[in-house]
């Protein structure tokens, strides 16, 4: 049953990519006959097989660019009186074949033919026999462009319509390598850190409101399945109600980023030595807390950055400096709010959305009527949209290099947010692992350079295949297999696999306490020292006043503190 489905797939899939290999995007340069401004690119689609381009401009012929834009050359008399000799017409699509307005046109001495559309751009198609007879190249170009051009150049133009190859790689790749390895691993190190200080911290009374942090969140396995259903569900909605559902997502994505935005800002804003005064007692929601001046700056400064962007979010030249910041901003956030208590929980989530990311970019492709990609089309926006809006939860870097899908399909390269916080939660639950453990940092850093290789070796699968890569494919393998490994190499296995007990709230030092209190009346048990013979050596354990807590206990054979609690405030002694 299996097979046959298989050979009745077959066919579709052929069919597929011969359509994408007859259908390629060129450009057509620019220039103008009265010198002027600078020439300029435009997109064009053409097929290849009613004639070649040539891949340097070098070697395409400038000619003049007429425009015949008034009529649709599907009839002789649409011709002009002494023709297109060397010329390349623009000309209106409609009423006849692709085959028909080319023939005219190259009788008529034209050396090229571009159709102006006002719909979307589709290839100019025809059958062999047509092909073999045609031998100018035919390419279709949007209205808009052909609107810029005249505005741009005037009517006395040059064009050359050339196709030059694509770069297996774009440099913009090292930025998003760059931005997407130190989120996860600032997020990993900012998340464990901040767990265990908390719990050893927990004593310590608070300074106000904005000293209070967020309780992290621990994820349980109906949450994993929970939030799986809720993904699958809201992907296949956009999918199909793309254009009524992305207004909502931007608008979930500027209250969350500017959360976060205050969140990763307001520990360096509580450093400055201005602003401390606080507002008067009042009885306004939150205000009753009596916030510090410098803290509602800060919220109306992350409030007015979202803004900033949800206004000018389509401007292509600098937006996504401001959205790559939002989104960065709003990783840390979330990895530091949410947390993967053992590796049980890490292993389930991360297994879950790797199937979850491979489903919806290789399989659905076979389940929709356009062949398209559902994880792929809803990332970068559907090509009928009619707001032409695109999601926010990706960091976006502007492709560096020049070529012909970066001008006409995707000028921008993406990674998704969930390509970032998947791994990420794994890395901070590794470095929660080495502070328990005391293993200098191992796990945090093979699991951070794991994400690292598993970048690479995305962005090399990308590299030859062309087409869109589920990240998680090459990034849960990655991470997983090099943090169990070593927790296997380093006999911890059991321990990393259970979290070791990170449930339960870990030993205060006496350090803390005794800063925290301040001087303490003698207890029993010190008492009890005090009136020991004098022959008799009093052994007192002694603490540095600045030991960093994850070094404050002594251990047991198995990594385990064996340091009772030395009590709490309010405690009896």
């Amino acid at each position: 049953m299996a097979a046959t489905a298989t050979v009745a797939w077959l066919p579709a899939a052929i069919l597929l990519f011969v359509a994408q290999v007859a259908c390629e995007y060129g450009m057509v340069r620019v220039v103008s006959e009265m010198g002027g401004p600078k020439g300029k690119d435009y997109c064009i689609l053409y097929n290849p097989q009613w004639a070649h381009l040539p891949h340097d401009l070098s070697k395409a012929s400038l000619l003049q660019l007429r425009d015949w834009t008034a009529s649709m050359l599907c009839s002789p008399s649409d011709l002009p009186a002494k023709g297109f000799s060397n010329q390349i017409p623009l000309v209106t699509r409609g009423n006849c074949t692709f085959y028909e307005k080319v023939r005219l046109a190259q009788g008529s001495g034209a050396h090229g033919l571009l159709i102006v559309s006002k719909e979307t751009l589709v290839p100019p198609g025809g059958n062999k026999t047509q092909y073999e007879e045609i031998g100018i190249p035919v390419a279709l170009v949007s209205h808009k462009d052909m609107v810029d051009i005249f505005k741009s150049f005037g009517r006395a133009v040059r064009a050359a319509l050339y196709a030059p190859n694509e770069p297996l790689l774009d440099y913009n790749m090292v930025i998003i390598f760059i931005m997407a390895v130190g989120t996860v691993a600032l997020g990993g190190y900012w998340a464990g850190s901040r767990d265990v200080r908390k719990r050893y911290m927990k004593h310590k009374r608070d300074d106000g409101p904005e000293k209070q942090e967020d309780e992290a969140v621990d994820v349980t396995p109906i949450m994993t399945c929970v939030f799986m259903v809720m993904c699958c569900s809201m992907l296949v909605l956009l999918y199909y109600f793309y254009d009524h559902l992305v207004y909502m997502i931007i608008g979930i994505f500027c209250l969350a980023s500017s959360t976060g935005l205050y969140s990763c800002l307001s520990p360096l804003v509580q450093r400055l030595p201005f602003g401390k005064c606080r507002v008067r007692d009042n009885n306004l929601p939150y205000f009753h807390k009596r916030p510090q001046v410098r803290m509602l700056l800060l919220a109306l400064f992350c409030v007015a950055v979202s803004v900033v962007w949800s206004i000018f979010r389509n401007e292509d030249q600098w937006a996504w400096i401001l959205q790559d910041a939002l989104g960065i901003a709003f990783c840390l956030y979330m990895l530091k709010t949410i947390r993967l208590p053992t590796f049980k929980a890490c292993t389930l989530l991360l297994l879950l959305l790797f199937i979850y990311d491979v489903f919806f970019v290789f399989i659905t492709p076979f389940l929709t009527k356009s062949g398209n990609s559902i994880m792929v089309e809803v990332a970068t926006g559907p090509m009928d949209s009619a707001t032409h809006e695109k999601l926010p939860m990706v960091l976006k870097v502007p492709r560096l290099n020049t070529s012909p899908l970066a001008l006409c399909d995707r000028p921008f390269s993406l990674l998704g947010f969930g390509d970032i916080l998947v791994p990420g939660l794994l890395v901070a639950y590794c470095h929660r692992f080495d502070i328990q453990v005391q293993s200098s940092r191992i796990y945090f850093v093979a699991c951070t350079i794991a994400y690292g290789i598993g970048l690479l070796v995305t962005f090399m699968a990308l590299a030859l295949m062309q087409r869109g890569q589920p990240a998680l494919l090459y990034l849960v393998p990655c991470t997983l297999m090099t943090s169990g490994a070593l927790a296997l190499w380093r006999r911890e296995l059991g321990m990393f696999w259970t979290g070791s007990g990170f449930a339960k709230d870990l030993p205060q030092p006496s350090w803390a306490l005794a800063t925290a209190q301040g001087p303490q009346p003698p207890k029993e048990s010190e008492a009890v020292l005090s009136q020991q013979p004098p022959g008799k050596a009093q052994v007192m354990p002694a603490m540095p006043a600045e030991q960093p807590p994850e070094l404050a206990e002594p251990k047991d054979g198995a990594g385990v503190s064996t340091q009772e609690p030395t009590g709490l405030p309010g405690a009896s002694a």
